[in-house]
């Protein structure tokens, strides 16, 4: 049978070792959504994959995604890893950048879940939202980031309250908030660190994760780290 995974946040780094990961089993049909897809991925190789252009900050995010998903009657497997960072001082942060990093990762979230969770409520399934350490309750922050771990400190909460609203299904929601990992995000966060995970090593943690775990868990929030810098 094949199983439906969505992939939000798919254009590069973990996103898009998510994707190719996930196509090599023939088992399951990915559908890799990001605001901008980039050319090199080339996953045109594989057949299982769908891809599909979705900016969670888009007015007509709902409507766009109902249309994506217009021709899929079930949603198995979905995992969240788009996000927005911002690196600057608290006060001198816009309120566009604000807003941005908020819509972009947990407002956009919740949006997209709102169309998604109807399509997995009849056999059950597993959400996977990818948050960070900086927004693991009592572990080292950082300056310059207050907007992107509070916002991705709202997704970890998010992640309870949706394991707690369907306990009583089939569906279960686990979070991940993630250390170090050699990104372009990461760079933009510590620029010359040098992390001690690359993108594909985490991918296939959170594929194990996202495909297997939820047998075990529900409403958990799981920090994923090596070091943090």
């Amino acid at each position: 049978m094949t199983r439906n995974v969505i992939v939000i946040g798919a254009s590069k780094g973990i996103g898009a070792e998510l994707v190719t990961l996930l196509a090599k089993n023939q088992s399951i049909q990915v559908l890799a959504l990001a605001r901008k897809i980039e050319s090199e991925n080339k996953w045109e190789a594989f057949k299982n994959v769908q891809v599909h252009n979705l900016d969670l900050q888009s007015e007509n995010l709902t409507a766009e995604l109902q249309n994506i998903l217009s021709n899929v009657s079930n949603v198995d497997y979905v995992i969240n890893n788009a996000g927005y960072l911002v690196n600057k001082p608290f006060l001198d942060l816009s309120r566009e950048e604000i807003m941005e990093s908020y819509q972009v990762n947990v407002l956009g979230v919740m949006s997209a879940l709102q169309v998604i969770i109807p399509k997995m409520l009849p056999i059950g399934g597993h959400v996977v939202n990818i948050s960070s350490m900086g927004a693991f309750q009592g572990s080292v922050k950082f300056a310059g980031l207050s907007t992107y771990s509070s916002s991705k400190a709202a997704l970890t909460n998010l992640t309870e309250m949706l394991a707690e609203e369907f306990k009583d299904t089939k569906l279960k929601f686990n979070c991940l908030c993630l250390g170090a990992v050699q990104t372009e995000m990461l760079s933009k966060a510590f620029p010359g660190y040098l992390a001690p995970l690359t993108a594909p090593e985490m991918a296939e943690y959170i594929v194990d994760f996202t495909l297997k775990q939820w047998k075990w868990m529900n409403g958990k929030i799981i920090p994923v780290s090596l070091s943090t810098p």
